[in-house]
């Protein structure tokens, strides 16, 4: 029997292969589908290249998580580890708003994504209107229950591995008849080298791999959490890497990097490029079921993290509101919502994607140092305990990649981070609380 926290609030209803299922999910539809256009302008035809630097990347940071996950089993993920860690209301704040703003931009990105040439290949409609109805759609499933979520995350990522291995597939078969060109898998864009191309390319390859880290806000939903989640998310991880390299490799030998980039729906590209009989129609399908999938899971995530933050007292008291029999944080739901449907207006998903990034990058540094930090503090349950060389990896490596970054995204994610502060101003003011940076004893945790 589980016995890392007291009876939470919200249901446990999540099972190790659902939990794998959901960490696959939010993966694989956070932007494969989406983004293999924008990193060929990066990589060229080594697409496949900054996707392995990605990962590994990737799994430094995410052995940070299933340590401190574990540890402390509660919806709110970086912004709880950053509270216990530092003891600063502030900085825990920004955290945890660092993670929530990447959420919503996130999902607006994906909504973006999903009005785009997929779902032109059924319907001819404007992309801003189209996004905005999604997340309605998205927000209401969400509000509906966490099993219900899961259950169709279930069949979501089903579909979107299958549409995944349908380009790995064909163009295998492609090549094979004599079709395409392999040689196009080490072509790298005029005047760059390799370094530069995989680097700057491993920023955009990053946002494909994230995802992993909004399983830390369902961690109070999640049954036996100290034995199930290491397993779920590594292997979760590592699954989406071998078909990311494959899809990668197939992209480039399919079409020139100079065609990837033209088109929204580069994958529906790639399948159409190889004459096999795989109906548009089916595939751009396939790809809208994806990228769906990655918005739900996005959403879920954010509206739990709301809801963690609520319970802390660094958002206010009625985002940690529940439905009686849905047992859903309803008003956080609604919130998150309106909020990507408003972020849908800047209509570029490349900078969207680079934000997102950039914003977990500073989470990431956070829950690294954050490891280090609370190794002193002891629990009485057996958790996950990784390596003390992956957390100092992972801060060094989040700084390498922080470095890439254009000025304009450092712009915007400023902006959302100056928003963040005047709203934590805010709320504490209202809520008869000093401003200052100080935090009560926490003795009394665990």
């Amino acid at each position: 029997m589980d016995t890392t926290e007291n009876t939470p609030r919200l249901r446990r209803a999540i099972s190790g292969p659902m939990l794998f299922a959901f960490i696959l999910g939010d993966v694989l539809g956070a932007g494969i589908y989406a983004l293999m256009g924008v990193l060929s302008e990066s990589a060229g035809g080594m697409l496949w290249a900054p996707l392995v630097v990605a990962l590994l990347l990737a799994l430094l940071t995410a052995g940070s998580y299933a340590e401190l996950v574990t540890k402390y089993p509660r919806a709110g993920g970086a912004a709880v580890f950053a509270e216990r860690a530092f003891r600063s209301p502030l900085l825990s704040f920004l955290v945890g708003f660092s993670m929530l703003a990447a959420g919503v931009v996130s999902a607006a990105g994906l909504a973006i994504a999903f009005s785009g040439d997929y779902l032109a290949t059924f319907i001819d409609v404007p992309v801003i209107p189209a996004a905005m109805v999604f997340l309605v759609l998205i927000g209401l499933l969400n509000a509906r229950g966490i099993r219900e979520s899961m259950g169709t995350n279930l069949i979501m990522t089903a579909i979107e591995l299958t549409g995944l291995v349908i380009v790995i597939v064909v163009v295998a078969m492609f090549v094979g008849g004599g079709g395409g060109d392999l040689g196009r898998a080490t072509e790298l864009p005029e005047g760059v080298g390799v370094a530069g191309a995989v680097l700057g390319g491993a920023i955009v390859a990053y946002y494909s791999f994230v995802g992993f880290e909004t399983s830390a806000n369902v961690i109070e939903e999640v049954r036996q959490p100290s034995r199930v989640y290491p397993r779920a998310l590594f292997g979760a991880l590592v699954t989406a890497g071998i078909v990311y390299v494959l899809v990668g490799i197939a992209s480039a030998a399919a079409l020139p990097s100079s065609d990837l980039q033209e088109s929204t729906g580069p994958l529906l590209a790639v399948v159409e490029a190889t004459g096999v009989s795989v109906p548009s129609w089916l595939f751009s399908l396939i790809a809208l079921i994806a990228v769906a999938n990655g918005a739900l899971l996005t959403m879920i995530m954010a509206s739990r993290l709301a809801f963690g933050m609520a319970e802390q007292g660094l958002l206010p008291a009625p985002l940690g509101r529940v439905l009686p029999r849905r047992r859903t944080p309803w008003v956080a739901i609604a919130s998150t919502t309106v909020v990507a449907m408003l972020l849908t207006l800047i209509g570029d998903l490349a900078t969207l994607a680079e934000t997102v990034v950039l914003l977990l990058l500073l989470v990431f540094i956070s829950a690294n140092v954050s490891v280090l930090v609370l190794r002193r503090q002891r629990v009485k349950h057996e958790h996950f305990r990784v390596w003390t060389f992956v957390p100092v990896l992972g801060v060094i490596s989040c700084v390498v990649l922080l470095t890439q970054q254009r000025p304009i995204v450092w712009l915007f994610a400023a902006i959302l981070l100056a928003v963040g502060v005047i709203l934590w101003l805010t709320t504490r003011r209202f809520a008869g609380q000093p401003v200052d940076d100080r935090v009560v004893d926490e003795s009394a945790q665990v």
